[in-house]
């Protein structure tokens, strides 16, 4: 079976940073790059079309889209099973809970649901030390993840991981550590 992880939470809570951290400890460790159909950073990204979008959606193959920030992102199909190819463990970041449920349903895959929090300062402070230019829109983002978090259990999540008090190699350790126990190794 397939082993994936799902890093969940607000805007500037670490998800690059803990994968990062994680791609250090366990080069199984990829970060997925969803497909971003818009403008503005494509860094971590596979920059699409609307054309391509709508080829994915004909097929089947979007598995959870949200639009944020005036762009599309997907997590799609072909793109997650280019991730798991040589059984790396793709590292798939999502700031809805629908789109970790829609995600986890995939069949054949065993992930690991990892809620990563910060504070609402936590995230303005980071925003504007990273040169975000959105930083009011990333902050919008913080309330609406604080609102969609009251509707998922916290028993949902495998590792729960405070940033704010939490340094990235310990956080990457504690998946680490969940994965291993949670996964066959080879």
């Amino acid at each position: 079976m397939r082993s994936g992880i799902l890093l969940y939470g607000p805007p500037a809570a670490g998800k690059d940073t803990v994968t990062a951290a994680l791609a250090a400890l366990d080069a199984r460790y990829v970060p997925f790059r969803r497909l971003k159909v818009g403008s503005g950073k494509s860094t971590g990204y596979r920059m699409g079309t609307a054309a391509q979008l709508a080829d994915l959606e004909a097929s089947g193959d979007v598995i959870y889209r949200n639009e944020r920030y005036g762009n599309v992102y997907v997590v799609d199909r072909p793109g997650l099973d280019r991730a798991f190819e040589g059984g790396a463990v793709p590292v798939v970041h999502l700031g809805q809970v629908t789109g970790v449920e829609q995600v986890a349903a995939l069949s054949g895959v065993s992930w690991v649901r990892v809620l990563l929090w910060c504070s609402r300062a936590s995230t303005s402070e980071r925003s504007q030390r990273r040169g975000d230019t959105d930083t009011a829109a990333r902050l919008a983002a913080w309330d609406a993840t604080r609102e969609d978090l009251a509707s998922y259990p916290r028993e949902g999540w495998e590792v729960q991981v405070d940033t704010d008090v939490t340094m990235p190699g310990r956080a990457a350790r504690q998946v680490d550590a969940f994965v291993r126990r949670a996964t066959p190794q080879p």
